[in-house]
Formats: C-alpha cells, sequence, structure tokens
C-alpha cells in the first residue's frame, strides 16, 4: 500500500489515537496535533521516524493556524487530513458554561480548521479531507444539546475528496451517560474509519450497525422519539 503523509488534529486520545496507531503501523508520515504536550510525546516515542508533534488548542485561531503551517512546511505536502477534535457534556440543566466549549471546539474551531485544511488542498491540487461527526447530530438530544446542534452543524465532486465519518458510541471519554448501549470498542471503530477513507466515501457510519439506527432515528415519529 502506498504510505501516506497524514495530519491528524485531535490525535492525543479517543479515536485520534486511535487511527494514528494504525497509519503510524502502515509506515505512513503523521504530523499529529493537540492539546496536552505530554500525550503526544508518548505518539513521537511509538514513531519517532515518522512522526511531527505540534500542541495547539483547535479553539484558539492564530494558534491552530500556525501549526498547521508548521506542519505542512515540515511535511511538504497533504495527502490526508482527518479533523477529530471534538467535545461535549451532559447537560439537561442548560448550563451556558457547559455549553461553550462545544460551540468553540465543535463549531468555531472545527470550521476554521476544515476551511484552512481544505483551502491547503485546493492550492495542492489535491488532498482527502476527513471530518469526525458524529451520529448525535442526526437529532436533538435533550441530554447534551450544544453537542447534538454542533454536530449537525458539522454536516453541512473533484480532485479533493471529502468524508464524513459518523461514529456512534464508541468506548472514550466522550461516551457519557448512564445506560449505553451499543457501545463499540475504538480499536473496532477505528479500522472501520480507516476502510472509508480507502474506498473515499462521502459518507460513513461506524460502526456500519449505526447506519441502521440513523434511519430509524431519521424518521422516528417525535411524539415517540422524546419518550427514548
Amino acid at each position: 500500500m502506498k504510505q501516506q503523509t497524514i495530519i491528524i488534529i485531535g490525535a492525543t486520545s479517543g479515536i485520534g489515537r486511535a487511527l494514528f496507531e494504525k497509519y503510524a503501523a502502515d509506515g505512513n508520515c503523521l504530523g499529529i496535533v493537540g492539546r496536552r504536550a505530554n500525550l503526544l510525546d508518548e505518539l513521537y516515542q511509538q514513531h519517532p521516524d515518522k512522526t511531527f508533534t505540534s500542541v495547539a488548542d483547535i479553539t484558539k485561531q492564530e494558534e491552530i493556524e500556525q501549526t498547521i503551517h508548521t506542519l505542512c512546511t515540515k511535511l511538504k505536502h497533504i495527502d490526508l487530513a482527518i479533523v477529530c477534535s471534538g467535545t461535549g457534556d451532559l447537560n439537561p440543566s442548560l448550563d451556558y458554561a457547559l455549553e461553550c466549549p462545544a460551540i468553540d471546539t465543535n463549531v468555531r474551531g472545527w470550521t476554521f480548521v476544515i476551511g484552512a485544511l481544505y483551502n491547503i488542498f485546493e492550492q495542492q491540487g489535491h488532498g482527502h479531507l476527513v471530518a469526525i461527526t458524529s451520529a448525535g447530530g442526526l437529532r436533538g438530544e435533550p441530554m447534551a444539546p450544544a453537542y447534538s446542534a454542533s454536530k449537525a452543524y458539522q454536516k453541512s465532486g473533484n480532485h479533493i475528496h471529502v468524508t464524513d465519518i459518523r461514529p456512534g458510541l464508541v468506548d472514550t471519554a466522550m461516551a457519557k451517560g448512564e445506560g449505553l448501549f451499543w457501545v463499540m470498542p475504538v480499536e473496532k471503530v477505528a479500522s472501520q474509519i480507516v476502510a472509508a477513507i480507502r474506498k473515499q466515501k462521502s459518507k460513513a457510519y461506524v460502526t456500519k450497525r449505526w447506519r441502521v439506527l440513523a434511519i430509524i432515528n431519521k424518521n422516528l415519529p417525535y411524539n415517540i422519539y422524546k419518550k427514548m
């Protein structure tokens, strides 16, 4: 398989970390971004000969812009960019202080980074841009309103391929609440994401069973949905 040059935004935990480990094991060259320097260093130590790291917060525009520019300079060109950064809290009381991080990360920061990476691919004349969104954005979720709304916002054919990856519940720190079902191992989710990216799919639910739930979720009458 041809080796690629890849940027992963939000690589220090969860799906982003699992994707780094898979792509690095296949011999690809990676530029990885995250807020926690110690976790980035852990990943660097695993594959020091093919990993470039940069500490940055997606909510800080100048910081993330400089990081993307620096990585592009070091890597020379980018074949694939994956945006994994995301956050959200359970907030049935609608405490605005809890909503702000999701808005700043999943809307403002996400929009800026997606635009910056897409423009890089336009200048290169090729590239594959992947956004890890969520099946949770299909319909409003009263327990996590800002998270659901921001993920719905993110779902807003040429030489640039764009892939929307919609995970269901994944066994990471983002899976919050009691009585959760169909919580998928992050390793399995990462494998299916890599497969969807390889096939250049425009949209993929992971794991695949979440596609069935998504269809039911979108078409379920509201009076039944709100009782769930």
